[in-house]
């Protein structure tokens, strides 16, 4: 029942509104949930269901977090530094402008200046403003693509990178100190807060426009684009507006920002259903492609007109795709240097598709901060040059304008991709298949396993034990990232390597109460492929009860 004292102790300091929302809860277990534990700040920040409870995100974890971040910079940076100040972001979830300057609040109540956008913005501008302003962090209060429950509080460095491991284990050690939550200063200081307009989201534009291909001189190409009720409306309506692309279709009932994302179950261009309205439209206006961007316009949804259907594509596809297509029209640029970078979970398709081009291919673990902290490595290694990244989580970026996955710009080059295929009769499915007959046929696939609460947790532990101590004996090769491999931070995957290429991973979600299955298998066609993948998800929900 410890819970409860740190229930009483809530009680005892929080405001009105707060104690009302608490006193109004009569289900035990929602308590326990609530009080349990301290939401996690982790590797890459925070990020849970919005609530009242020192479980849940608020404004009050909010100021711990950033208080914790303050002492931080306060312990790792130079006074000169620390002037260069923290740019703060925020996209359309609720409360995220809120918790963006409480934020804002802690840190200038500190003596940090704060840089922070006038309003919603997404992530990858965010990274690229923390070099473009020179800043010395950044903060990004979103869920990316959770529902609408969540919210998320990410903590960038001086490159414009998500910290990684070797940071955000430092700064955990500070955030997890502070515990005196209501004697935090969140009075703010006004004259240490700059308002950020609209000269850097141009400046943003104009970088992803750098990465062009075409450059303004495409073929006619009918668009469907929906923001998802997020923050991309804007710069993806001005990147394609640059490169000439003139005749888009906005999906409006998704257009405008709305933390409830009304239209959808959950604001992910991941999912079918939430490109349902934007395929209804390309359907009555025979449109050539329909892109969704998620509510912080990092990941890509597509949707490609094939016949008198849409075929949907995976984050494997389109970044498979991306890195053919970029590679061929680069051909002449390419140097033994030129690396292109994909997570151990990343399907094999575009790594086979670069290394057949002369390119070097590098893995990181789960997550674009890994790919992010190399840009940043490269910078000064001769040996590599960052030319492009990908995870199957439907993020991708090319070239270094920022650090993380950006779906402003993949929305601009998948555009400039459909209409130059466009020119040669193809479509982008056409190229996809004239790449599976030359490098193999490529299936990647997942389930992902919702696992709540107190026993979900331990349900997720126990079923990672199982498959260490041998539940399931797949005839492949064993390869346990918690040992740490090849060179990589440790953490809790497991990958299973078959002699034919083909592989399975397991790993719990590092931001949702969920388990995921991954499945990267080569097969002489799709149907052997799918009922591959079926037989391993079925044999590993029978032998776990999911």
């Amino acid at each position: 029942m410890a819970y409860m004292d740190t229930y009483k102790d809530w009680l005892s300091w929080c405001d009105e509104k707060a104690k009302a929302e608490l006193l109004a809860i009569d289900d035990p277990k929602e308590l326990e949930d609530r009080f349990y534990c301290d939401l996690k700040f982790g590797t890459g920040g925070m990020r849970g269901v919005m609530g009242i409870g020192s479980n849940r995100m608020n404004k009050y974890m909010i100021r711990k977090a950033t208080k914790g971040f303050a002492y931080y910079l306060f312990a790792h940076c130079t006074d000169e530094e620390r002037a260069r100040g923290v740019v703060i972001a925020y996209d359309s979830r609720h409360h995220s402008q809120e918790f963006a300057w409480e934020a804002a609040n802690v840190l200038t109540s500190a003596g940090i200046p704060v840089k922070i956008f006038t309003e919603l913005e997404p992530t990858p501008v965010l990274s690229f403003a923390v070099r473009h302003l020179g800043a010395i962090a950044g903060l990004v209060l979103t869920a990316s693509h959770n529902p609408k429950e969540y919210n998320g509080y990410k903590v960038y460095d001086r490159h414009g990178d998500q910290i990684v491991p070797r940071i955000a284990n430092n700064l955990i050690r500070y955030v997890e100190a502070v515990e005196d939550i209501p004697g935090i200063d969140a009075a703010g200081n006004p004259e240490l807060i700059q308002e950020i307009g609209e000269e850097t989201v141009d400046a943003f534009v104009e970088a992803v426009y750098q990465t062009s291909v075409c450059k303004g001189d495409v073929a006619p190409l009918r668009i469907v684009y929906t923001p998802l009720h997020g923050a991309g409306n804007k710069p993806v309506r001005k990147v394609l507006a640059c490169a000439g692309f003139t005749d888009v279709h906005v999906v409006r009932e998704q257009e405008l920002p709305d933390g409830d994302f009304p239209t959808v179950k959950s604001p992910n261009p991941e999912e079918k259903s939430a490109l349902t309205l934007g395929l209804n439209l390309a359907q009555q206006i025979g449109a050539d492609i329909v892109i969704g961007t998620d509510p912080d316009s990092d990941r890509i949804g597509v949707g490609v007109r094939q016949g008198d259907d849409y075929v949907l594509l995976t984050g494997n596809q389109i970044g498979a795709l991306l890195a053919d297509f970029l590679l061929e029209q680069h051909k002449d640029e390419l140097t033994p240097a030129t690396t292109v970078m994909k997570t151990v979970v990343t399907g094999e398709l575009g790594a086979a598709i670069a290394r057949a081009k002369g390119c070097q291919v590098v893995e990181t673990l789960t997550g674009f901060k890994y790919i992010g902290d190399k840009i940043t490595e490269y910078e000064h290694d001769p040996a590599h040059t960052f030319f492009f990244g990908y995870e199957e989580s439907y993020g991708c970026l090319v070239g270094t304008y920022a650090q993380d996955k950006d779906a402003v710009g993949a929305a601009l080059l998948v555009a400039e991709m459909a209409a130059c295929y466009k020119q040669q009769d193809q479509t982008i499915c056409d190229h996809l298949h004239e790449l599976y007959a030359k490098y193999g046929y490529y299936y990647d696939a997942q389930a992902s396993y919702k696992l709540q609460g107190i026993e979900g947790k331990e349900k997720i532990k126990s079923i990672m034990d199982a498959l260490r101590a041998g539940k399931i004996a797949y005839d492949a090769d064993v390869l346990d990232y918690a040992k740490g491999i090849d060179g990589l931070p440790a953490t809790n995957l497991l990958k299973y390597r078959f002699a034919d290429g083909s592989w399975i991973a397991i790993r719990p979600s590092g931001t949702e109460p969920k388990l995921k299955l991954y499945c990267s298998l080569i097969a002489e066609d799709e149907a052997k492929a799918k009922a591959r993948f079926e037989q391993v998800k079925q044999q590993f929900e029978a032998t776990f009860g999911l």
